[in-house]
């Protein structure tokens, strides 16, 4: 299956945003709004076009999609009668490995998408390996029972109580049990994505 498998911090320093691919302070460690090296300082001409495929990339790898699939959700998007761009939001929100993340039974998405292709999550009580699988409102994500002693579930578990959870999940750390309560609405997601610019990248 492909994916990413790049450095990270040189990411969210090129979009100059936490990309949530690491728990730690990426600030004191991978220092997101500086340029390293010899002409890291050097100001990048900005253009409408640049503007677009950054906020285009920057979701992109946020969720941690590759293009094809990416391009695929944003067709299904555009096809119905609701704002493209935020239905866009709200199908990669809805996808399993981010529920998975959003429940707290991953430290990051690239974790959740790893628990996922390893038949570590169950919906309905049913095993599904597919990260990209959309979870309905109403569903119940579990973690299968042989995997429930992880120790990489079990610390973000712990990160997840301590941070608190998302409004449109319900989760039982105990029972490591979740229901997907609804999708979410267009302002409590991040305020940081510019939906718009990917619509107009698109719709050239």
């Amino acid at each position: 299956m492909a994916r990413y498998i790049g450095p990270t911090c040189v990411l969210s320093r090129r979009y100059g945003k936490d990309l949530e691919f690491k728990t730690r302070d990426l600030e004191s460690k991978c220092k997101i709004h500086t340029r390293p090296g010899q002409h890291g300082q050097t100001r990048r001409r900005e253009t409408n076009h640049g503007l677009q495929l950054d906020a285009k990339q920057a979701l992109k790898f946020k969720y941690c999609v590759l293009e094809r699939q990416f391009r695929k959700t944003y067709k299904q998007a555009a096809r119905s009668k609701t704002a493209t761009g935020v239905l866009l939001l709200q199908m990669l929100e809805s996808r399993l490995d981010n529920i998975v993340y959003r429940m707290g039974f991953a430290a990051t998405r690239k974790e959740a998408r790893q628990l996922v292709t390893h038949k570590a999550i169950q919906v309905n009580g049913k095993c599904v390996n597919i990260p990209s699988c959309q979870v309905q409102p109403g569903d119940v994500i579990s973690v299968r029972e042989r995997a429930r002693e992880q120790v990489r579930i079990l610390d973000a578990l712990k990160q997840a109580e301590d941070k608190g959870w998302v409004d449109w999940v319900e989760v039982d750390a105990k029972k490591m049990a979740g229901e997907y309560k609804r999708v979410p609405d267009r302002d409590e997601l991040p305020s940081d994505i510019n939906e718009q610019l990917i619509v107009e990248f698109y719709s050239k």
